[in-house]
């Protein structure tokens, strides 16, 4: 049997059994990482597992089962069984959910990869992540530490509509970080940023990091940090650097626009959105700089693909078009119930979860402004950038932000380094004192979002330029 086969097989069963509707994704996954401290390595981890899942409609309801088994019995088994579980689901009568109407396509998508990860021989990547902790812990870190991990996923989508889809993502990234210890006081610089850059490439996106050029630099500036005077405390101009905006911009719009969140069909885990349904189109989210873009098409970008884990194909939308709300991420049941006419924003971490609303590339357009030309208009205000900690309400409304660095800024000039950088703010409010955003975009990659029951990992992408915010309040302690 082939991968369809099998993915056929449980649809035509699910169907049988009474669904009015179903879709099985057959799933293969090799996953890799590598962890490395002070020159040593820490850890190795290679798994490989394949299995198929299927969901089931009944009325308004879900069945979701999977199993680890690619036969065609245990294919029709999972198909009967989420059929069953929809109709048990279904005993208190509701509206049929409909779904957004998208086009059945039979197509084949893979992102780019010219170096395929898996292939580089471990010692290469071993060699790597020992060099460059070695180098910052050589530059005065006490715990240098380095990371590579590597997702290797293969998809065979069939649905009842006539959908045969197949994919092939590979994904790549690598971080360091180097931690130094004072006297009651601990820092850390982490490079290229505080989980390391991810996106949907091959090892050449390692490669192009260079981790070892900046071992020794994040090293000097975390000691540096140790004895640099504390973020003063107050309302000022600060502006952020891009690596702290995606985290902005995931943290305070990128789950606030997540549909199922909006119905409040998430609340019981990961809470609900300060966002109204009612309000779509009219309401101000930010300043008129605000442009936010929902583009699971951006080449190499972390949250890419070609086809949602529904089959609804991949095209760029506005969440937020000149500091207006006007999109969401959906599903095709979640649209439907919204009066919506667009999805396209559903995947699952694994063949065993029921596939849900993810983010997939949320991010900014680029402004007019370059950085130094914020810095330069800017009397009084603080320079921040590279997350160090994330602290938001289960509405995405009020949320308080802490940042590994920080410069003061003083007549137009960048002044001295500030550590325990902190601030906080209310999303519109903060949002709408946006009166400067950079023209360089970097597409960051966010591989450890956290959402459901059971859990899932998503993998974002942010693209992100650093931008200037008025009467911000930081240092903001406790």
């Amino acid at each position: 049997m082939t991968h369809f086969d099998v993915a056929s097989a449980a649809v035509e069963a699910a169907l049988a059994a009474g669904a009015r509707y179903a879709d099985a994704r057959v799933m293969h996954r090799r996953s890799e990482s590598m962890s490395a401290r002070n020159g040593e390595i820490e850890d190795l981890s290679q798994a490989e597992d394949a299995g198929v899942g299927v969901r089931a409609l009944v009325g308004s309801s879900w069945g979701f089962f999977a199993l680890p088994d690619l036969g065609r019995d245990a294919a029709r088994r999972a198909g009967e069984r989420a059929t069953a579980i929809a109709r048990a689901s279904a005993t208190v009568p509701a509206p049929a959910v409909d779904l957004v109407e998208v086009e059945a396509r039979t197509d084949s998508w893979a992102s780019v990869c010219e170096v395929d990860p898996l292939g580089v021989a471990l010692s290469t990547k071993g060699d790597l992540l020992t060099g460059a902790t070695a180098e910052a812990h050589k530059g005065g870190a006490d715990i240098a530490e380095g990371i590579y991990q590597i997702w290797d996923t293969r998809k065979w989508f069939v649905s009842s509509q006539g959908h045969r889809i197949d994919q092939h993502i590979r994904e790549a990234g690598a971080g360091i970080s180097a931690t130094v210890i004072g006297d009651g006081e601990t820092q850390r610089r982490s490079y290229p940023s505080y989980r390391g850059q991810y996106g949907t490439r091959g090892w050449e996106l390692v490669d192009e990091l260079d981790l070892t050029a900046h071992a020794a630099r994040i090293a000097d500036e975390a000691r540096a940090l140790l004895t640099a005077p504390q973020c003063p405390a107050g309302e000022t101009t600060l502006i952020l650097g891009s690596e702290q905006m995606a985290l902005q911009i995931h943290e305070s719009v990128g789950h606030a626009i997540e549909l199922d969140r909006i119905l409040g069909w998430e609340a019981a885990f990961a809470g609900t959105s300060w966002l109204d349904l009612a309000k779509l189109n009219q309401l101000r989210y930010g300043s008129e700089l605000m442009n936010i873009t929902i583009d699971p098409t951006i080449p190499g970008a972390l949250g890419s693909f070609g086809y949602d884990d529904e089959g609804t194909p991949a095209a760029p939308r506005h969440a937020v078009k000149d500091g207006i709300w006007v999109g969401t991420l959906a599903g095709r049941d979640s649209a439907a119930v919204a009066g919506l006419d667009y999805a396209g924003s559903v995947r699952s971490d694994g063949w065993a979860r029921l596939p849900m609303v993810r983010m997939t590339n949320v991010g900014l357009t680029p402004g007019p402004h370059s950085l130094e030309e914020m810095i330069a208009s800017t009397a009084d205000g603080v320079l921040m950038d590279f997350n160090r900690s994330w602290s938001i309400d289960d509405k995405r409304l009020n949320f308080q932000f802490g940042c590994e660095i920080g410069w003061e800024i003083k007549d137009g000039k960048l002044g001295r380094m500030l550590r325990n950088p902190t601030y906080t703010g209310i999303g519109p409010r903060f949002w709408g004192s946006m009166d400067m955003l950079g023209s360089e975009l970097t597409a960051w990659g966010t591989p450890n979002c956290g959402k459901g029951q059971p859990g899932q990992i998503g993998h974002t992408g942010h693209p992100a330029a650093a931008a200037r915010f008025q009467n911000v309040r930081v240092g903001v302690r406790g």
